[in-house]
């Protein structure tokens, strides 16, 4: 199969093993949809959230998915601005407190009573807020190369690329850039690379190539530098459930002095670093997986 005819089969949604849905949300400026990919049984009541970091998708979970949709109804979203999901008309809108109210949405629709939480970066943010709340839905939280306080030099250096990706005339360009922007991720195959950039590529009025998300995101994002660095602190203080912190060894947005405090504040949560990676690690081989997989089933 060509490349071509993979990238449109991939852009369409066709990966067996999984279902596209989506949900309806609301907003200040009217209704949107937010998309999200379901595996595993879905009657079956031990759900997996799964929510990826700014400019990513819900398919950078496929492979996690795949292992974990055994013993889970596995949800992917795609936040809003980015995947399948809609942008939204007033970008300004493009801050935690909208995901967070789309991200209870889905688990309202999903109607279970809890749920256990993977969240990668803005993910784990969106995470560490509902975990946070009295009466939280999350009983198990994992996450990935984000704590409570971000240093703005790290996010400086995100912001330089949020929403300014150019438009591509061949896959191959396409990858180039993805790997250049995306090299924390660590040491990925050619395949690992390949599935990373299909999946965040859609087609541009122009028949080009372009990445799939809103590029209005990076504006709030950028905004926010001005603040300084992140103190997430007094949220993640109250958090009770069962965590697990998981850090790429290399990242400069989870210092290592970070999660040595984290360790023995809020949840006290269990850690591990990944080798090779920086920020952030992406659950795409087996011994990643591993870790995630051990703390949820075994704890």
């Amino acid at each position: 199969m060509s490349v071509r005819a993979e990238l449109s089969r991939w852009l369409a949604g066709e990966t067996p093993g999984c279902v596209e849905r989506d949900v309806r949300c609301a907003s200040a400026s009217g209704l949107h949809r937010m998309a999200y990919t379901q595996w595993g049984e879905a009657d079956n009541p031990n759900v997996l959230i799964c929510v990826h970091g700014l400019t990513r998708n819900g398919r950078d979970f496929d492979e996690l998915a795949r292992a974990m949709a055994s013993e889970y109804r596995v949800i992917c979203p795609d936040v809003v601005g980015r995947g399948r999901s809609d942008w939204l008309r007033d970008p300004s809108s493009y801050v935690f407190p909208q995901y967070v109210a789309d991200l209870m949405v889905l688990l309202a629709r999903l109607d279970v009573e809890s749920v256990h939480w993977l969240g990668t970066s803005m993910g784990g943010v969106i995470g560490m807020w509902i975990a946070s709340q009295e009466d939280s839905p999350i009983a198990r939280l994992v996450l990935n190369d984000v704590g409570p306080l971000i240093p703005v030099d790290s996010l400086r250096l995100i912001g330089e690329y949020v929403g300014r990706a150019p438009k591509f005339e061949s896959y191959e360009d396409a990858e180039k850039y993805v790997r250049l922007v995306s090299e924390p991720f660590g040491r990925l195959t050619d395949a690992q690379w390949r599935h990373l950039t299909e999946f965040s590529l859609q087609h541009a009025a122009d028949g080009r190539l372009e990445m799939r998300y809103d590029p209005a995101i990076g504006d709030p994002f950028r905004h926010e530098l001005s603040a300084g660095d992140v103190n997430l602190w007094p949220i993640y203080d109250s958090i009770r459930c069962p965590t697990l912190v998981v850090r790429g060894a290399d990242s400069t947005v989870l210092t290592r002095d970070t999660l040595h405090e984290m360790a023995i504040r809020g949840p006290r949560p269990q850690t591990a670093e990944i080798p090779g990676a920086g920020h952030a690690p992406m659950f795409l081989d087996a011994s990643q997986i591993a870790v995630v997989r051990d703390f949820l089933l075994i704890g």
